[in-house]
């Protein structure tokens, strides 16, 4: 009787933990870019800065472009295609005037970083990315990721670029 209890209870929990496996694989990705599986990578925050820009028009907004270690050799090195590995950050701000420092100045001529407005990555993986030139696009909103037809604009968008291995920045030394 004791053996036939140990087996039921086995098999009831082999059936449940199978039946929440699926549940489970699917938060693990619920952080990724749609079609790419793009995270946001640990430390990002701490990488090196390849260049500032302040886009204009329906964006206005202050960027800035961060590079891991392969990225920024890649870009000192003018190393084009960009090796596997390389991952470019672009931090983006709502562009504002400063009225502090304005008021200093006697003038508006001062602007700073406002609210966040997106996060977005581009990651090297020329196997992976092969449909894309190679890389793989992320964009988030608040940490989490923008929707599928919206990242289904990255790649496009990155096409003009293709003369410079579809990076758009331009080391600032």
């Amino acid at each position: 009787m004791r053996r036939i209890s140990l087996s039921a209870v086995a098999a009831v929990m082999a059936v449940s933990l199978i039946s929440l496996m699926p549940f489970t694989a699917g938060r693990a990705d619920d952080d990724s870019s749609p079609i790419y599986g793009v995270k946001i990578p640990e430390g990002y925050r701490d990488w090196k800065l390849i260049s500032v820009a302040h886009e204009e028009g329906d964006l206005n907004d202050l960027r800035a472009i961060l590079g891991n270690d392969i990225a920024i050799k890649a870009f000192r090195d003018g190393t084009f295609p960009f090796p596997d590995g390389a991952i470019i950050a672009r931090l983006a701000w709502r562009y504002v005037p400063s009225a502090e420092n304005n008021a200093v100045f006697g003038r508006d001529q001062s602007f700073v970083p406002g609210a966040p407005t997106n996060l977005q990555f581009e990651v090297k993986d020329s196997k992976k990315y092969a449909a894309t030139g190679g890389w793989g696009f992320g964009e988030f909103k608040d940490g989490k990721p923008s929707d599928e037809a919206m990242h289904k604009t990255c790649f496009p968008c990155h096409e003009p670029a293709k003369g410079h291995d579809f990076i758009f920045t331009h080391y600032a030394p």
